[in-house]
């Protein structure tokens, strides 16, 4: 009698605890599905920032765009990968990380819908203001991730800014060289390509569409068939290939990303060549790479 009692009670406890679960996550918001990832500082509240500094003075800033990226990748590729790739690196090499825009310089890229794109004054100085406030806190230490080639200069811009005239040290993570895989090799693999989209399928499955992939069909500047049908050309003449393609309209150089690529998708490749694999294989190298450095940095400036 002593035992079905006590099973009642057990089966009425477990029933209140299931309808208060269920309630709870009714009362919810049912798009909200972030965890809560260790020093990533949107997540963290003022308490965790100040014990975390405690044993780090240093801080990634992730960087990217928000623009087309074909039909099957979404607008924030650029900037989820930073992130992402941030977040990774952050977990092995304990420092923290601090996103602080989406957009970037795409002026190119607007031909396409959803791009958006910011004047290089005003996103130099969101990031220059950024690293200020984080040197306050006591950062002594500023990395930023690039995931838009278009932002590069810029970045350059800030890290020198930070370097000349602040207390900081600035390092622009990027330049940290990594072999690239030899199946992503492809003659022209850049915008939205195999390379983009593995890492994606890798770092932010649920929004790549791989069912509406589609191969693109490329129309490049005259100057730069001209130096693409030279067999061995020198690598200056690649420079100036590159200074020939993805300019805004205001160049006259009828290089825009709408100009060259029928769906905003630039490679050579097979976008059905894309893996998850290939994906991962590319980005721990590079994290490999990052978390090692970091971790030289740190060597020499602990006392």
């Amino acid at each position: 009698m002593k035992t079905r009692y006590l099973n009642t009670i057990s089966i009425a406890i477990m029933a209140v605890l299931i309808i208060s679960a269920s309630v709870s996550a009714q009362d919810t918001n049912p798009l909200f599905h972030e965890k809560k990832v260790k020093n990533f500082i949107p997540h963290m509240t003022w308490y965790e920032v100040e014990q975390a500094l405690k044993h780090t003075d240093m801080v990634l800033i992730p960087v990217g765009s928000i623009e087309q990226h074909g039909k099957h990748l979404p607008l924030g590729t650029d900037s989820y990968a930073s992130i992402e790739t941030c977040k990774l690196i952050s977990q092995e090499a304990d420092v923290l990380v601090c996103p602080v825009t989406l957009a970037g310089l795409s002026e190119h890229h607007m031909d396409f819908p959803g791009t958006l794109t910011l004047t290089a004054g005003t996103f130099e100085a969101v990031l220059f203001e950024t690293a200020q406030c984080l040197i306050r806190h006591g950062f002594k230490k500023i990395m930023f991730h690039n995931g838009h080639g278009g932002n590069t200069v810029s970045i350059n811009n800030v890290v020198r800014k930070i370097n000349q005239y602040t207390k900081a040290t600035a390092f622009f993570l990027n330049n940290i060289n990594v072999i690239p895989l030899q199946e992503l090799r492809i003659p022209y693999d850049w915008h939205a390509g195999v390379g983009e989209t593995s890492l994606m399928l890798y770092l932010t499955n649920p929004l790549v569409q791989m069912e509406m992939t589609e191969n693109p069909e490329l129309t490049f500047p005259e100057i730069v068939e001209k130096i693409n049908s030279i067999e061995k050309r020198s690598g200056y003449l690649n420079t100036i290939a590159s200074a020939n393609m993805f300019a805004p309209k205001v160049s006259g150089k009828n290089a825009t990303t709408k100009d060259m690529t029928n769906n905003g998708v630039m490679t050579t490749g097979d976008l059905k060549d894309s893996t998850i694999d290939l994906g991962k294989r590319s980005r721990d190298r590079f994290i490999k790479a990052a978390v090692k450095f970091i971790k030289e940095w740190k060597a020499v400036t602990e006392k």
